[in-house]
């Protein structure tokens, strides 16, 4: 089973992952807590790591069901087709962004600007390349996602 992915209006990631919990649909919006600046204090405030997508685990034949939630624009596709996550990354990811303090993170498209080597891979995903730096890697979408966690 993969998880599809959808793709949302701006900012209004974590509202629409939900919304879909609501009505039933299992949804995960990875994200990390940043501490942003006011103008008279400072806020902690959650933020996506995927802008404008929200990953959701729901079967093909009921997949317009997700489309009666505000903030839904459209699945993403990849190559042609749906755009899916395995398990295994799903799992990756919520392993590494809900037991670290993460300061940091850099979406990059693979292929565009940037080489990376991914050395001492587990399962395939996930690379940590220090005490504080991983790399997780989502083959479906193409992307690799650096997270820097405070030391």
């Amino acid at each position: 089973m993969h998880w599809l992915v959808l793709y949302t209006n701006p900012r209004a990631e974590m509202k629409v992952a939900e919304r879909l919990e609501k009505i039933g649909v299992e949804a995960y919006c990875p994200a990390r807590m940043e501490m942003r600046q006011r103008s008279d204090r400072k806020k902690k405030i959650c933020v996506p790591l995927l802008p404008s997508m929200v990953l959701v685990n729901i079967d093909e034949r009921e997949k317009n069901k997700v489309f009666d939630v505000q903030g839904v624009v459209r699945y993403l596709y990849w190559l042609g087709q749906l755009a899916k996550v395995s398990v295994d990354e799903v799992l990756t990811l919520k392993e590494v962004t809900e037991g670290k303090n993460l300061v940091a993170h850099e979406v990059i498209k693979k292929g565009v600007g940037a080489e990376v080597e991914l050395l001492g891979t587990q399962r395939g995903v996930i690379t940590k390349t220090s005490a504080s730096h991983y790399w997780v890697e989502l083959k479906g979408l193409n992307y690799l996602i650096k997270l820097t966690a405070a030391e």
